[in-house]
């Protein structure tokens, strides 16, 4: 089975931010516009993040999708609604259970289409110390100068 995936979204922030540890696949419950808007690439997670409530269900809260100008006043959607994300159970308490841990969250990672269908990569994430982030900045730019100098050569 082929896997047809486009990238609509990603929340490059995220990998600077956090220590990105789990990754899941999620599903997206949308309304008819909003698949629309999402296909036409009109999506953006910067701001995004994952609630998780009770162990119960998983929320994308703060992710905006674009109003489609086709779809009219009275048939459009709310930008930044909350939207309910599919997972398996056991994913979702898994979830809940590392979220209870001091300065981990669920975050956004990017948005994709696989086989037509809007889903959302969400990774379980713990914050980074500002040194950590000052470690990251030098790693990348000890990176660029060593491609530099091959490229010189």
């Amino acid at each position: 089975m082929s896997e047809n995936i486009k990238i609509i979204a990603t929340n490059r922030k995220a990998s600077f931010e956090y220590f990105l540890m789990e990754k899941f696949e999620a599903g997206i419950v949308l309304h008819g516009s909003e698949i629309k808007s999402i296909r036409a690439g009109q999506v953006s997670i910067q701001e995004a993040y994952v609630d998780v409530q009770d162990g119960e269900q998983a929320w994308l809260l703060e992710a905006h999708i674009a109003p489609y100008e086709q779809a009219g006043k009275f048939f459009n959607h709310e930008p930044r609604r909350k939207r309910r994300l599919l997972l398996h159970k056991k994913q979702i308490r898994e979830l809940w259970n590392e979220v209870r841990i001091k300065g981990m969250t669920v975050v956004p990672t990017r948005v994709y289409l696989k086989d037509g269908r809007a889903k959302v990569e969400i990774a379980l994430a713990k914050g980074k110390k500002a040194y950590d982030k000052r470690a990251t900045i030098a790693k990348r730019d000890e990176a660029r100068s060593s491609e530099r100098a091959t490229r010189i050569r």
